[in-house]
């Protein structure tokens, strides 16, 4: 398939980093191109804070990032790419914008801090002017200003701070140094006061993120001119979204866009969305040049955007995940939290109440071709819950489907045990760790207190400002709408709620839910007359109060909020608290209930292909906290849970850990690497017990208890001698196999367009990042056997057929299960993808839970009809027909991947 703007067959995802710039990926195409892939799936690729490992701490719209090869190297890369029939996916970061270190990266934001809330750029940020003064609250002191002043100076007419340098409004560069700070239209405060004072929207906990208001028609014009010139070139073939759930107004943004696109490439109008030569309000913006990615900013009301200095002064280390600055620590310094990149994934508990399944397969969708451009949205998606019909997109980027792979690997009787052993040997408490619903909502309620209070108390000025103003809605008390804000927030068991003042919600379900959710909040309240202010809370985050400014902020801005404490909350605190399973804690998955039968599985992948047939599907991605392959390890434990409790009870009598529940997760995490690396499982293990809360944090460290940790960690899983491994594999070793490539064959044959994430052609094992987002090595030779030899020849099999036979799988396509007959059926998943009219087509076949097969005999008599004709097996070359026997069909492999001869 030549690239073209329509259907990718399949994408692969480059995490590109000045390790791994545009040259280093324009020497991987050929290999990328035998490979079988349509598409090359690129990080973002505008300026970032300067060494970014990730490139979602965008400092620049306008230029396409220098430390990568600027916009000449993208087009070289674009003109290789295509010489080989590929094209190029390129990731959208619309939600936010760094707030580096030294501030001038981000000229925006530096015009903002010199000139206040009359700057021509104040609408870029969403910053609360009524806060603080008027000012805006800069929390990156090492600790609070009396201890810090000394470190404060002026320098070349800014005010200097370590890596910092802070502009200075205009007139006060003469004053002393305490009127001089008071005259800022800043206040830089310690960083522990972002918590509870910040007044600017940031991504999730992340104050060095700062969030843009790109719902503005004008600072979507800016931000998307560039972008939309390399799509207007043909450089760029197609788009993924960031973080949807941070917007104002998703579905608006997505019209927007579309729009945008459309009028880019000369089809449809341009509408609010207009391509890369905007008049009017907006001004021009040019495209950038070739070789220097010069930067190019809009002119007309909100002026030219200076070229951010990049030379001097960077800002201190990027942190490989997040971009978050590390003041130095004997300076008084903080190290928070690092996030999951660009914050995506994050699962929603499954405690019922989510949106039910649409009915039919009526929606917008982007285009297949033609002027638009294949689009998917990182939109993380309960278990029952759907993607707004309503969305002119392609899809989701595919973690829903991750679940519902993974989740049919788990069995779900040896989960059962594993768990009643987990909880015999960390006995942890219900709410941390011991009941995963219960530890969620313990989870939500800190994160919405602490972390997101300062969210909350934005929610409760805008509130208390739209009840004063209302006859009707006064004498409810800011505590009392605090908390009404807060216990129906803890109660969304989804990201976030579809709604704004004046149109009804995306759909039923949202209303639904928020009642839901408003219905169990009044019990915080011991006053039925207090109470009502529940109804208040609901109302106005449906936007059924009034259209007001501060009704519209309310809406938009609960919604927001409530997206940040699913993903802190769950992904990023529960997650690692509640461990029977590591593997279960997985973007898009549920702990709670991972077990997927193979009737949901085809029941899923059904309505996948009726409702959104070019979506896309994942199973690792640089946000994944596992590869695919390292949770195929882990989900074998379901199969074996005895001996795993026998077993982490040994090791830990030969190296005790300092408490149970580290024990239980650290051995799983090794196990999960097949080995115990000290520079990669430290790491990942000291995270997990800094994101769990539990004895330590980001914030507040235990310094005592993560020396026990690393001291446990070198005495036990990082020193375990190979007859340790030699047993472990043993155990593990069979199933895992048959759970990589079973899960590798599924993705790459189920509907949807797989992404495959660089390296994980090959078995690839890796921990949470920066782990997963080590620079890539694609076409590196490999002497390889076993498992690492079978899944790069069945990679290559199922991608080069989607290339060769894109109706077998894309749009238009047919999907049918095939049930095994035989006493061992239940451990066969099988299904037929064909043409439009059942013509041509491939069946898929996996092995589930093959421990639990081998130990009842194998596959025995167990036969699977197959459809009529002969067929071949790609990976084996062989043959078979009728009804085929399991036993002799997968002798050499535990899948098969069958064309008709």
């Amino acid at each position: 398939m030549t690239a073209d703007p329509g259907t990718p067959t399949a994408t692969y995802r480059l995490q590109l980093q000045p390790a791994f710039p545009f040259a280093a990926a324009e020497r991987a195409v050929p290999y990328l191109a035998s490979l079988g892939v349509s598409h090359l799936h690129l990080s973002p690729v505008l300026e970032a804070v300067p060494g970014s490992t990730h490139g979602y701490d965008v400092v620049d719209h306008s230029a396409v990032r220098a430390e990568l090869g600027g916009v000449a190297g993208l087009r070289a890369l674009a003109r290789t790419a295509r010489a080989h029939g590929l094209g190029l996916i390129v990731d959208v970061v619309p939600n936010h914008m760094a707030a580096p270190a030294p501030e001038r990266l981000n000229a925006p934001l530096w015009e903002v801090l010199r000139n206040g809330s009359k700057s021509p750029y104040a609408r870029w940020f969403d910053i609360d002017w009524r806060a603080q003064d008027g000012k805006v609250l800069l929390p990156v002191l090492g600790g609070p200003l009396g201890e810090e002043w000394r470190r404060l100076r002026i320098e070349d007419g800014t005010l200097r701070y370590y890596d910092h340098a802070f502009p200075l409004r205009p007139g006060t560069e003469g004053l002393p140094l305490p009127a001089l700070l008071d005259a800022q239209w800043y206040r830089l405060g310690w960083w522990r006061l972002a918590r509870t004072e910040l007044n600017y929207r940031r991504f999730f906990t992340i104050s060095e993120l700062i969030a843009v208001r790109v719902e503005d028609p004008e600072v979507f014009r800016a931000t998307h001119a560039t972008l939309l010139e390399l799509v207007r070139e043909g450089v760029v073939d197609g788009l993924r979204i960031d973080h949807p759930d941070g917007l104002a107004d998703p579905e608006g943004y997505l019209r927007r866009l579309d729009r945008a696109v459309r009028a880019a490439t000369g089809d449809g109008h341009g509408g609010d969305g207009r391509g890369t030569t905007p008049e009017g309000e907006g001004g021009r913006r040019t495209a950038p040049e070739d070789g220097g990615g010069q930067r190019r900013t809009p002119e007309g009301e909100s002026g030219r955007q200076t070229a951010p200095e990049n030379g001097s002064g960077r800002g201190t280390a990027s942190d490989g995940e997040s971009g978050q600055r590390r003041t130095p620590e004997d300076e008084g310094g903080r190290q928070t939290a690092p996030e999951d990149g660009d914050g995506l994934r994050r699962t929603p508990e499954g405690e019922g109440g989510q949106r039910a399944a649409p009915e039919d397969g009526g929606r917008v969708t982007a285009p297949e071709g033609g002027g638009g451009r294949w689009t998917v949205v990182e939109k993380i998606l309960a278990r029952d819950e759907p993607l707004p019909a309503s969305w002119p997109v392609a899809g989701t980027t595919g973690y829903d489907a991750l679940h519902h792979i993974d989740g049919l690997f788990v069995d779900p009787d040896g989960l059962e045990k594993l768990t009643a052993l987990y909880h015999a040997f960390a006995a942890p408490p219900a709410d941390l760790g011991g009941d995963w619903a219960a530890t969620v909502r313990r989870a939500a309620r800190e994160v919405v207190t602490h972390e997101l209070a300062a969210e909350v108390a934005r929610l409760t000025r805008t509130a208390s400002r739209f009840c004063a103003a209302d006859v009707r809605l006064r004498d409810h008390a800011p505590w009392a709408l605090r908390t009404a804000i807060r216990e129906v927030l803890v109660r969304l068991p989804v990201y976030r709620p579809y709604a704004s003042v004046g149109t009804p919600p995306a759909t039923d379900a949202d209303a639904v839910l928020l009642r839901s959710a408003a219905a169990g909040a009044r019990e915080a309240f011991t006053v039925p007359l207090e109470a009502r202010v529940v109804e208040v809370v609901r109302d106005a985050a449906l936007g059924r109060l009034g259209d007001g400014p501060d009704h519209r902020d309310f809406c938009a801005r609960f919604a927001q909020t409530a997206a940040a404490l699913r993903a802190k909350s769950v992904e990023d605190t529960a997650f690692y608290r509640y461990t029977p399973l590591l593997s279960a804690g997985e973007v898009g998955g549920d702990p709670g209930r991972p077990a997927v039968t193979p009737e949901e599985f085809h029941a899923f992948a059904a309505r996948r292909l009726r409702d959104w047939p070019a979506g896309g599907t994942v199973l690792s991605t640089h946000d994944t906290k596992r590869s695919a392959d390292a949770r195929a390890r882990v989900t074998a434990l379901t199969e074996c849970p005895a001996w795993w409790g026998r077993t982490v009870a040994e090791l830990t009598r030969s190296a005790p850990a300092p408490d149970p529940h580290l024990a239980w997760t650290a051995w799983q995490t090794a196990l999960a690497l097949g080995h115990g690396d000290a520079e990669r499982l430290v790491p990942a293990v000291l995270k997990g017990v800094r994101e769990a809360g539990l004895r330590t944090t980001w914030t507040e460290r235990n310094a005592a208890y993560e020396e026990e940790v690393t001291a446990f960690l070198t005495a036990g899983p990082c020193t375990a001698g190979p007859s340790v491994w030699a047993a472990i594999g043993a155990e593990v070793d069979g199933p895992a196999r048959a759970n990589a490539l079973g899960a590798a064959l599924l993705h790459l044959t189920m509907p949807g367009v797989p992404d495959l994430y660089m390296g994980t052609e090959h078995l690839w094992t890796a921990l949470v990042d920066p782990d997963n987002r080590r620079p890539p090595e694609p076409g590196a030779e490999r002497q390889a056997q076993g498992l690492a030899a079978e899944k790069p020849l069945l990679t290559r099999a199922a991608l080069r057929l989607r290339r060769e036979r894109p109706e077998w799988f894309g749009p238009g396509s047919g999907y049918a299960p095939l049930t095994a007959e035989g006493p061992t059926a239940a451990h066969c998943t099988a299904f037929v993808r064909t043409g439009a009219g059942g013509r041509g087509g491939a069946i898929t076949v996996v092995t589930r839970l093959s421990r639990r097969l081998a130990e009842a005999g194998g596959w025995g008599a167990t036969r699977l009809p197959l459809p009529p004709g002969r067929w071949r097996d790609l990976l084996t070359g062989r043959t078979a027909e009728g009804s085929a026997a399991l036993a002799e069909l997968l002798s050499r492999l535990p899948v098969a991947l069958l064309v008709r001869t």
